[in-house]
């Protein structure tokens, strides 16, 4: 990984940033980089990647307190973090418990580490991306994915039809034999994997053709999966025991389904609240108007009161994304800003140089303020 670029640098942010400030780097990165703004466009698309890849590291307290402690090699394969058997956390490097029994007695292969003991499956990841209003109102999604799962047509013992798995003679089925061994502490007895049946305590004579004595075989599959409403860019949806199946009794991994959102043309998402800007004109601001507000789920009409100034925030309760887990919706914050009008005729420019004469200092307070504070 000595050509990663460090996580920070690839989201324009310090090594000390809050957990908001790499939320907020993220989102403005991945709208900068996202497909759908650069089409066809390869290094944008590599960026995107990432950018998905750094902010799921930071945004994750137990990922990110070991990619800054170890760097890139805290998520190599077989570096020992984040999990699986054995001593892992060494700088990089994965030693193994039943390895250094190993290094001194010739064997120790612990139970949980035995050929035949209950494995859990591995987790399957897959990711969607869906469009604005999706993760708005909810929706259903088709997924495909190939999960590991029992063969068929032996049920997972790996024999073919009509024949089964015998148990193994050397090791009594235990898929374990004891040996001993002279060291420079005299005898020592241990348990190594059998070497007939390679720790499974089965000899298998007639092969599944179909698993190839495996007893477990991949298989494509189809997954209808529903989106709750409310959802973010970046979020999960884990669905239990639909991940590879595990052996010898062991539990099925899960499916993580990452989703995508892509970005919406007026609005911005922060948490369950939305942003927009609306333009209006100078009479709108100046008189006061009821003006069309968009929000995601129709227009509405909304006062502005007369002398609105441009940059104005105004708040419409309830009109933002509702929460994932169905607690309310946020709220939609509109900002208005004053068009000032281009491209005026002789007679409309006449009318406004006779209005602005007509005006007086007590009709722009914020002006006379500034020049007060300047002359003072």
């Amino acid at each position: 990984m000595a050509d990663k670029r460090d996580y920070y640098e690839v989201l324009g942010i310090s090594k000390g940033a809050s957990a908001d400030e790499i939320k907020k780097a993220y989102r403005s990165m991945a709208k900068k980089y996202h497909p759908d703004m650069n089409p066809g466009d390869a290094e944008a698309e590599k960026k995107f990647k990432d950018v998905n890849e750094a902010y799921g590291v930071l945004s994750d307290a137990e990922k990110k307190a070991q990619y800054d402690q170890y760097g890139h090699a805290a998520f190599e394969q077989g570096g020992g973090f984040g999990g699986g058997g054995g001593f892992g956390g060494f700088g990089g490097f994965d030693f193994d418990v039943g390895d250094i029994f190993s290094s001194f007695f010739g064997g120790g292969s612990s139970t949980s580490r035995r050929a035949n003991a209950p494995q859990q499956g591995d987790d399957i990841g897959v990711r969607i991306t869906i469009s604005f209003e999706e993760a708005f109102f909810g929706c259903k999604k088709e997924v495909n994915f190939a999960r590991i799962q029992k063969c068929s047509d032996c049920g997972g013992s790996g024999a073919e039809k009509g024949t089964s798995a015998e148990k193994c003679s050397k090791c009594g089925g235990s898929g374990t034999i004891r040996v001993q061994q002279r060291t420079a502490f005299g005898m020592m007895q241990s348990t190594a994997a059998c070497p007939d049946c390679k720790g499974t305590g089965k000899i298998i004579k007639n092969p599944c053709s179909n698993c190839k004595g495996k007893g477990m075989v991949k298989v494509n599959k189809k997954l209808e999966v529903t989106i709750p409403a409310g959802i973010d860019d970046g979020q999960r949806i884990a669905l239990r025991d639909q991940g590879n199946e595990g052996r010898n009794g062991g539990a099925a991994g899960d499916l993580i389904i990452q989703v995508s959102v892509r970005p919406h043309p007026i609005f911005e998402r922060d948490g369950k609240d939305l942003y927009c800007e609306i333009p209006i004109t100078f009479a709108e601001a100046a008189l006061g108007a009821k003006i069309k507000i968009p929000t995601m789920e129709g227009e509405i009409d909304y006062d502005i009161p007369e002398g609105t100034q441009t940059g104005t925030m105004f708040t419409i309760r309830q009109k933002g994304v509702p929460d994932v887990n169905g607690r309310g919706k946020g709220n939609l914050y509109v900002k208005v800003v004053v068009e000032t009008p281009k491209n005026l005729n002789e007679e409309q420019k006449k009318i406004l140089r006779s209005f602005a004469e007509s005006c007086q200092e007590k009709n722009f307070t914020k002006r006379s303020s500034f020049f007060d504070r300047f002359r003072k």
